[in-house]
């Protein structure tokens, strides 16, 4: 580690990760040092950032096209020209650098290195730092009928009908996990960050109507609508697995909470349940179980009220209850 550029160690400082051998590889698999003492300079806007650095403007203006292209560079349109800052976050690297469309193959590898060695211990700590969990279970809403209880931050045929800009990704995690066969393509960007896959070239266009299609393929495939944790959906709907996901492994092995659940419970009819199996194959919490009676019912502590096991159950004997208060949902983002 001490041959390598300082500027790497403060780059991922500057992202409150710690410079582990590892990230300071990753680092510069993606960036030069030049980069690097671009983004060191950041915030600022091409003509402060070029004078700071003593670059040629036209210079510059390349290499933050080139950065905003990895992932690593981000626009603010509240000035003219716009002010460009760097990735604030491991969470932003992650999603952003992992779609860059000229990654190499050992760039993903060692991002999937670092998920199964070193994210672990630092969801742990995020978990305990952080108020709430960036992120929220929404329930399921295509495939089965939508309650009333429902909110429109919650209902995702109404976050479909309201985007005015719609795009999809490729999975970033099942991207560098291969841990599944589940569907690739079911990141849906929503508005501001649609507009930002498609001008990076890491997404495509989609309508409503496709994008209604791909959640609906998505809950049958059993995977499990996240969005951020706040009570507008205006950045994205990712469709999460067990395996592959930031979330939901950790959660489901380590118990760390990195994800919070939806407003709601499954909760079972065992008068029409004939304990046939198929909700405890699709819960990947555990929160289904069958007692004595041959009946299925439900473990409120674990249920995240994702509603997949409602998706397969053949006799509709599972519902999802509102059990949490409607402003359980953050008014913003850590609130």
């Amino acid at each position: 580690m001490e041959n390598q550029p300082s500027e790497y160690h403060q780059l991922l400082e500057r992202m409150l990760i710690q410079p582990s051998p590892r990230f300071v590889q990753l680092i510069g698999l993606i960036v030069s040092q030049e980069e690097a003492r671009l983004l060191l300079a950041m915030p600022g806007q091409p003509h402060q950032l070029s004078e700071k650095l003593g670059f040629p403007l036209n210079r510059t203006e390349a290499m933050i096209r080139d950065l905003f292209v990895k992932g690593l560079a981000f626009s603010s349109s509240k000035t003219a020209p716009p002010t460009w800052r760097m990735a604030r976050d491991f969470v932003q690297f992650h999603d952003a650098s992992i779609l860059w469309p000229q990654a190499p193959q050992a760039f993903l590898d060692l991002w999937q290195e670092i998920m199964e060695r070193e994210w672990p211990e630092m969801a742990q700590k995020v978990s305990q730092l952080l108020p709430r969990p960036f992120t929220r279970v929404v329930p399921v809403g295509v495939a089965v009928p939508v309650s009333p209880q429902v909110l429109s931050q919650e209902n995702v045929q109404e976050i479909i009908d309201k985007a005015k800009t719609l795009a999809v990704t490729k999975c970033t995690c099942r991207l560098t996990a291969h841990k599944c066969d589940r569907p690739l393509e079911v990141c849906l960007q929503v508005n501001k960050a649609a507009e930002y896959s498609l001008d990076r070239g890491t997404g495509r266009a989609v309508s409503k109507e496709e994008a209604l299609a791909l959640l609906k393929a998505s809950e049958e495939a059993g995977l499990i609508h996240v969005t951020m944790n706040k009570n507008q959906v205006d950045h994205f709907l990712c469709n999460c697995c067990p395996c592959c996901c930031q979330t939901m492994p950790i959660l489901i092995k380590e118990g760390i909470r990195v994800i919070d659940p939806s407003r709601f419970q499954a909760e079972v009819n065992q008068e029409n349940c004939t304990a046939c199996g198929a909700c405890l194959e699709r819960c990947y919490f555990g929160a289904l179980q069958v007692n004595a009676e041959e009946k299925t019912y439900v473990i409120a502590e674990k249920c995240l009220g994702c509603g997949l096991c409602r998706v397969v159950c053949p006799v509709e004997a599972i519902s999802l209850k509102a059990v949490r208060p409607e402003n359980f949902i953050p008014e913003k983002f850590f609130a």
